[in-house]
Parts: structure tokens; C-alpha cells; sequence
């Protein structure tokens, strides 16, 4: 994790950005109005102005958990294989793969006009349900428009391993929440119920699937709305994104959205009257969709798991002392309602 205090001039040095910009043949001048961006994400977003024009840099942490450079090269990729379809992304404006120019893989994006849900609403989108109510269906339809992505069509044909995609799921995230147990103090038993949903899991895997592109993290927190109208100014944060089932952005969605059963969501909006429920999300994606839902409790049901597992991973390092114990006892107990969401559905042989 990144702490928040992290200066971002020890990542990012001007001088070199700017040579790196000649080379590219951006406008040249100097780099003016630099802020940083917050967020949920731990990689580090400035935005600056050169040349009369605006960017926003994006690059990872000092400490990556994962692969971070590795991550920005496949973002950078996917957005420029995004470029003319009607998916709403950041614009993609160069891309530096190699790491000795800021010290790791990096790329510039247009900036995006609109604001994060989760960060609050604004007042015309505060006091109108019917508004509300449409940015939920927007979420759908963003979903929608990423999964009639032809991959093969767009360069990513290598950006997944299909083979047994949904087969591999239950055992990897079960294998990472073991791999917690490296941390000191943190309890293996944590999370009440892992077996139980990875056997059923595995003994349920939908037999067919369309292949496309994911998000892999789709949810309220990781799009952008326009300022003026209830629809996507864009999808965010593309780290986990790959190319596999697109169904499982549509669980992912379910999961992480507003419960009546627990009065909770896993990325809370205030207010919340008028947006549609977990069902109507699911019959707007039908409407328009020729993929086949008959599975969708299995992608409800992974969704929650897989979620709850990489909260949790926040929770052991906290043990550790390599995280805030406040957020991994709040990232705990959201780990601990999904999987209360992910047996309750189970219980109703219901996605929503």
C-alpha cells in the first residue's frame, strides 16, 4: 500500500517526464499545475498541464503489491485496443513501458470531467431519484458495451488464458487466502465458510461461456458520471482487467451493490433511493444481451468470494503491521457480509 503522505515528486521527476514528452512529440514547455489525485487506488494519479494541453499521469506505487509496472503496461495496452469502441475509458495518450525514465512503467490519459459516486453526488444528482435511478442502469450498460469487445478483433486475443478460465477460480482465490497465512497474528480461520464456497464453486461451473473483456473490478467506485447527465464519462482503474467471461463483471456488480437483506453495500452512495434494484440491473443486461444468465448464481456467488478474499488480504497485513488496523478491520467486515450475501444466495438459489 501507498501511505497517503507519499510525496510524489520522489516518483515522478519533471525534468525527465518532460524530456520523455520531447521524445514523443507532445507539446513542449513547462510542466505547470501538477496536483494529486486521490482515491481508492494505490497508484499514483497527477495531473498537470504542458503546452496547453491537459494529462494525467498514472503510475504505481514505490511498493507494489503486484507487478506494477507489469500492471501498466497491460492498462496502457487495453486502453489504446479501446480507442474507437463505445466503451467509456480515459483516453489513452502515450504509454512508457520501460522503467528508466520514472523508475517504473508509466502513461499519459486524457483528464476525465465528471465526478465518482462514492466520493458524494452532486446536488442535482443528490435530489433526484430518477437521475439516480439511471446512473444504475448506466452501470449496466457500461458493462454491456465493454462485453461486445471483441478481443481478437481489438489486438487482445493474448491478453487472457481462456482455457479453463472458470474452472481455475475457485482454487487461485482459495490459494491466495491461504497464502495470507504468512502474516504474523493473522488467523487462518478469519473468514468462516472458505471450503464451503470453494467446493461449491467448483462443483458448479457453468459448462460454457462467450469470451470478452472484464474489468474485473466493477462497481460504483471505479466509473466516473458525467457532471450534467446520468450516464459513464468513463470506467476507471482497468489493474485487474482481462480477458475471460464478461459475466463476471455483471456478478461483480451484483455483489457489490446495495443489499436490503444487510442494509449495506460494499461501496456505499448517499442518497440511495431511486437507484434500481439488484434485479432490475439484472433484467436491463437480459434486455440487451445474447449471453446466457441461466448461471448467474455462480458468478454472484464467485464474485462475492473472490471480493471478500481480496479485502481480507488488507486484514492479514494489518496484523502484520503492514497496513492501517482501522481499514482492515472495516475491509474484514466487509469481507465478512459478502460471504453473508454469497450464502444467503445460495440458500435462494437466487443471484438477486
Amino acid at each position: 500500500m501507498v501511505e497517503e503522505n507519499t510525496d510524489w515528486a520522489a516518483l515522478v521527476d519533471l525534468g525527465r517526464l518532460g524530456a520523455w514528452m520531447d521524445d514523443e512529440g507532445l507539446p513542449p514547455g513547462a510542466i505547470l499545475d501538477v496536483e494529486r489525485l486521490t482515491g481508492g487506488t494505490q497508484n499514483i494519479l497527477l495531473r498537470f498541464s504542458r503546452g496547453g494541453r491537459r494529462y494525467v499521469l498514472r503510475r504505481p506505487p514505490l511498493h507494489s503489491i503486484a507487478n506494477g509496472s507489469e500492471t501498466m503496461r497491460r492498462e496502457s495496452r487495453l486502453l489504446a485496443a479501446l480507442k474507437d469502441s463505445d466503451v467509456p475509458h480515459p483516453a489513452l495518450i502515450a504509454a512508457c513501458g520501460q522503467e528508466d525514465v520514472l523508475g517504473a512503467a508509466f502513461y499519459l490519459m486524457e483528464p476525465v470531467t465528471g465526478f465518482n459516486a462514492t466520493n458524494g453526488l452532486p446536488a442535482r444528482h443528490a435530489g433526484d431519484p430518477a437521475l439516480r435511478r439511471a446512473m444504475g442502469f448506466a452501470m449496466v450498460d457500461g458493462a454491456l458495451s465493454l462485453g461486445r469487445v471483441d478481443p481478437l478483433a481489438v489486438g487482445l486475443g493474448d491478453f487472457g488464458k481462456l482455457d479453463k478460465f472458470l474452472e481455475r477460480q475457485p482454487q487461485r482465490w482459495r490459494a491466495q487466502y491461504e497464502g495470507y497465512g504468512k502474516f504474523e497474528g493473522w488467523p487462518i480461520d478469519s473468514l468462516d465458510g472458505v471450503d464451503r464456497l470453494a467446493a461449491w464453486l467448483a462443483d458448479n461451473v457453468p459448462a460454457h461461456f462467450t469470451p470478452g473483456i472484464i474489468h474485473g473490478d466493477y462497481h460504483l467506485a471505479n466509473v466516473m458520471f458525467a457532471p450534467d447527465l446520468p450516464i459513464l464519462a468513463a470506467i476507471v482503474d482497468w489493474e485487474l482487467a482481462s480477458v475471460g467471461d464478461p459475466l463476471l463483471d455483471l456478478g461483480w456488480l451484483l455483489a457489490t451493490w446495495y443489499d436490503p437483506a444487510d442494509g449495506g453495500t460494499v461501496v456505499p452512495v448517499t442518497p440511495w433511493a431511486g437507484f434500481p434494484s439488484a434485479r432490475e440491473l439484472v433484467d436491463h443486461y437480459a434486455a440487451t444481451s445474447a449471453r446466457n444468465l441461466s448461471s448467474l448464481l455462480w458468478y454472484k456467488v464467485l464474485a462475492c468470494y473472490k471480493l471478500a478474499i481480496l479485502l481480507e488480504g488488507t486484514h492479514a497485513r494489518a496484523h502484520a503491521g503492514k497496513a492501517d488496523p482501522a481499514i482492515g478491520r472495516q475491509l474484514h467486515e466487509n469481507a465478512v457480509m459478502l460471504f453473508g450475501r454469497a450464502f444467503r444466495a445460495l440458500e435462494t438459489g437466487m443471484a438477486c
